[in-house]
């Protein structure tokens, strides 16, 4: 068996476990058995002559081998989606930039990126969708994403460690501030202290590995009092809005925060800086991917 053997539903198959992280999360979005997807990945490496795919802790990851099957994967899936969507009638995807971007870049940051791209090249078509670093990262690997906006903490290391290393470009950098219930007595003032923020009620997302769990200011001494837990940026901040709690957030959401909630500066303690960025696999950007990166750069600018 050779690799012109392989079929297309194998490339998908090999392309939903590169950006899912795992066969049983490929098998859920495909609707396919895990036996099925583990099948499609055996012929797969049986024609490629090597495994794709290696075992680790936190999941799986591409052999070289898998890299190039996942590179030259992209390219035929992408041509035979445009040929369907040709056949259809549907509008050709030679401009299409499709572009991953973390929940909190969706609300200020991608609006006005997208309005000043319609304005400007409205011949290009952005999609989107989000999710965390770690799955927006997996896709540009997969080569289902052109494009990715993900957050950064200190101190700053690139995203993931896999080669090759991805392009990172710096949109902005700002610190982290904390969202209050305009009715709490935090919330007179434009700033709180650190110490104030001690046995305060919290709203998080949830934590994944050793992070500190999200929505809860770093570095606080002793165990946290989470009152509610919610991955969706905005149900944590209506529930802070309805008095239930405290949550941190960019300042740069400040404008589109719902009533009843303040953001406000956080004194007397470290900075806690956070980088929003956009990331690619280093290759040479078609043009629309270009335009769209320079939006992005001008919407951080007036947003950040």
């Amino acid at each position: 068996m050779d690799f012109t053997d392989v079929s297309l539903v194998g490339l998908r198959v090999v392309r939903e476990i590169a950006e899912r992280g795992t066969f049983t999360a490929a098998a859920d979005a495909l609707g396919y058995t895990q036996s099925a997807v583990s099948r499609q990945v055996a012929a797969v490496e049986r024609a490629a002559g090597a495994p794709v795919f290696e075992r680790r802790r936190e999941g799986v990851h591409p052999t070289p081998a898998g890299r190039v099957v996942l590179r030259h994967a992209a390219a035929v899936l992408g041509a035979i989606d445009a040929a369907d969507r040709e056949l259809r009638g549907l509008p050709g995807e030679t401009a299409t930039v499709r572009l991953g971007v973390f929940p909190i870049a969706g609300t200020v940051l991608l609006p006005r990126a997208l309005v000043a791209l319609r304005r400007t090249d409205p011949g290009i078509t952005v999609v989107t969708r989000d999710g965390g670093t770690p799955a927006l990262v997996r896709g540009l690997r997969a080569g289902s994403l052109d494009l990715a906006v993900v957050a950064l903490l200190p101190p700053f290391r690139p995203p993931d460690t896999e080669t090759p290393a991805l392009v990172i470009e710096t949109l902005a950098e700002r610190n982290l501030c904390v969202a209050v219930p305009a009715a709490h007595p935090l919330a007179a003032g434009d700033s709180v202290e650190v110490g104030d923020l001690e046995g305060q009620r919290w709203i998080a997302g949830r934590a994944s590995g050793d992070e500190t769990q999200l929505g809860v200011w770093p570095g606080l001494a002793g165990r946290h009092d989470v009152a509610h837990v919610s991955r969706d940026w905005l149900t944590k901040l209506r529930l802070v809005a309805a008095g239930c709690g405290l949550t941190t957030v960019s300042a740069s959401v400040a404008e589109a925060v719902p009533a009843g909630v303040r953001v406000l500066a956080v004194r007397g303690g470290p900075e806690e800086r956070r980088r929003t960025v956009v990331a690619h696999l280093p290759r040479r950007l078609p043009e629309a991917a270009l335009r769209v990166v320079a939006a992005l750069r001008t919407a951080a600018g007036e947003t950040y």
